[in-house]
């Protein structure tokens, strides 16, 4: 029961020791503790700091790379435009090409078509001739056999000649 109504002697060197403990503890302890607390503090409000810094960055970083990303896709997209539109000339360019090509080629047949067509006409006609020239040389010589004949054609020829 000394503990629970202790005596004035406990009560006062208690009292003393814990006066002393903390004069100790507020000279030794509480300095490096409260430095210790406060430099925790300022880490910690720095690494804060750091970490919304570390944030606005981060968001400023993808804020550029969505830009880079645009600018990108517009280059693409500008680039495969003026591609197709080259792609489309080139297309344009070799079709007329062909065309060009193709009408040259059907004039030139054309034309030689009608050269071997003359060239043949007047082998025909000379072919025609000569055998005409032959026909009528042996249908003469048939003719002209006998000298009656001969004289009565003389004869019809000077009517005619008489007459025009």
């Amino acid at each position: 029961m000394e503990l629970v109504t202790p005596e004035i002697g406990l009560v006062f060197w208690t009292t003393i020791s814990f006066l002393i403990l903390l004069f100790l503890l507020r000279k030794f302890a509480w300095k490096p503790i409260l430095g210790a607390v406060a430099e925790r503090e300022n880490t910690i409000t720095k690494a804060l700091l750091q970490a919304e810094a570390a944030k606005e960055e981060m968001a400023r970083l993808t804020s550029e790379n969505e830009n880079l990303l645009k600018q990108a896709r517009a280059e693409r997209d500008a680039i495969l435009s003026d591609a197709n539109k080259v792609k489309n000339q080139i297309i344009n360019t070799a079709k007329e090409a062909a065309q060009k090509e193709g009408a040259r080629q059907i004039e030139i047949a054309r034309i030689e078509i009608n050269n071997q067509k003359s060239i043949a006409m007047a082998d025909i006609k000379n072919q025609v001739a000569s055998l005409s020239l032959e026909i009528a040389e042996k249908v003469l010589r048939k003719q002209f056999e006998d000298q009656k004949k001969q004289d009565e054609l003389v004869k019809d020829l000077l009517r005619d000649v008489k007459l025009s």
